[in-house]
C-alpha cells in the first residue's frame, strides 16, 4: 500500500475511512505519524511522536490503534524478538535487515530474494506470508559470547 509522503490531517481521515476506521482525533495523530513516511516504529515511539504534537494520547490508545491498523491491513508487526516489536507503514511484500547493535531495520525488496524449499503446509492451511528477518551488525562489533 502507498502512503503519501506528506500526509495531511483530510488525507489522514480519508486513509482510516478507506479501511473502514472512525477518525477520531487520536488515531489521526497516531496515523500521521505512522504513515507520514515508510518507517519501522515501536510503540514507545508512536507514543512519543504522537505526544509530541498532542499529549493527551495515552500508551493504552496507542497500542489499541496498533491493533485495529493490523486489523484493517494497514500495517505490519515485524517481531524481531519477544521483547522488540516495530510497525512497519510498509505493507508491500517485504523483508528485513535487523541491526542488532542500533535496532534499525531496513526493508528488503522482495523481489530482490528467492525462497525455495518451503515445507508443505499441514492440511486445511495456507500459507500466509513469508517473513524474512536477516540479523546483522556492524563488522567492528564484537560479537556475543554464545
Amino acid at each position: 500500500m502507498q502512503h503519501p509522503s506528506v500526509l495531511t490531517r483530510e488525507a489522514a481521515a480519508e486513509l482510516l475511512r478507506r479501511h473502514g476506521i472512525t477518525p477520531t482525533h487520536q488515531r489521526l495523530e497516531i496515523a500521521h505519524v505512522l504513515f507520514a513516511r515508510r518507517q519501522h516504529l515501536s510503540a514507545d515511539q508512536i507514543l512519543a511522536l504522537v505526544n509530541l504534537r498532542h499529549s493527551e494520547t495515552s500508551k493504552a490508545t496507542v497500542y489499541n490503534t496498533l491493533k485495529l491498523f493490523l486489523e484493517k491491513g494497514m500495517i505490519r508487526e515485524v517481531i524481531v524478538d519477544p521483547s522488540k516489536v516495530f510497525y512497519d507503514s510498509n505493507t508491500a511484500p517485504h523483508h528485513h535487515f535487523y541491526n542488532t547493535v542500533s535496532g534499525e531495520l531496513i526493508d528488503i525488496d522482495a523481489q530482490s530474494m528467492q525462497v525455495e524449499g518451503l515445507p508443505a503446509v499441514p492440511e486445511g492451511m495456507v500459507a500466509e506470508r513469508v517473513d524474512i528477518i536477516i540479523r546483522i551488525r556492524p563488522e567492528s562489533a564484537a560479537v556475543a559470547a554464545a
